[in-house]
């Protein structure tokens, strides 16, 4: 019995979006970022992070291509260059790297976990990639569905690394670290072959 083309995409988008945005690697740093305050609270700033996360996505998802047409970007430069920014991001991930400094003093969710943790330039090139290979709506019901498990992992954090241990959580996003970067490079190839053959066949 052949499953419904529908669910295939939205399971492959789910996947590839749940790599990227490694709920895993927010909930190490919404932990530390919220350690002290009251449960209320800690759930607002889920709730915030992951409403703005899907804000920006979708509004990337939609409106993305036509800004690339704007700017006359073609899809498969696009593609090379959010592949290199996802390996960028991977690497970051596997070596535990931090580019820049956090600041604490800023709103927790809204400018460090809602973005760029969970919906920064990896997750809007992978959307627009997506969207071009599977359709806008398996994407739109892959990315809710994760920012869902993702808000739910925010708000139950401290039971969370209770349950699992802090390394534990670590070494899981180490680990998808490195899928990305495998995915990154996949992106990468695709892009390039997408622009030999358009060079051969313009």
């Amino acid at each position: 019995m052949a499953l419904d083309p529908f669910l295939v995409s939205a399971l492959k988008s789910f996947v590839a979006l749940f790599i990227i945005i490694d709920p895993f690697l927010s909930l190490a740093v919404f932990i530390g970022m919220t350690k002290g305050m009251e449960a209320r609270e800690t759930a607002k700033q889920a709730f915030i992070a992951v409403l703005v996360a899907l804000g920006l996505l979708l509004v990337f998802l939609f409106s993305g291509l036509l800004v690339l047409n704007m700017l006359g970007i073609t899809l498969s430069s696009f593609k090379v260059a959010g592949g290199i920014i996802l390996l960028i991001l991977g690497i970051q991930a596997l070596l535990g790297i931090e580019f820049a400094k956090k600041d604490k003093e800023h709103k927790v969710a809204i400018v460090v976990i809602g973005t760029p943790l969970l919906t920064g330039p990896g997750a809007m090139t992978t959307v627009i990639i997506l969207s071009q290979r599977y359709g806008y709506w398996p994407v739109v019901a892959a990315a809710i569905t994760v920012l869902l498990l993702t808000w739910v992992m925010l708000v139950f954090s401290q039971k969370i690394v209770k349950f699992f241990g802090e390394k534990f959580i670590e070494v899981l996003s180490r680990v998808l670290g490195l899928v990305l970067a495998a995915l990154a490079t996949e992106f990468i190839k695709d892009g390039i072959i997408e622009m030999i053959r358009d060079f051969k066949g313009g």
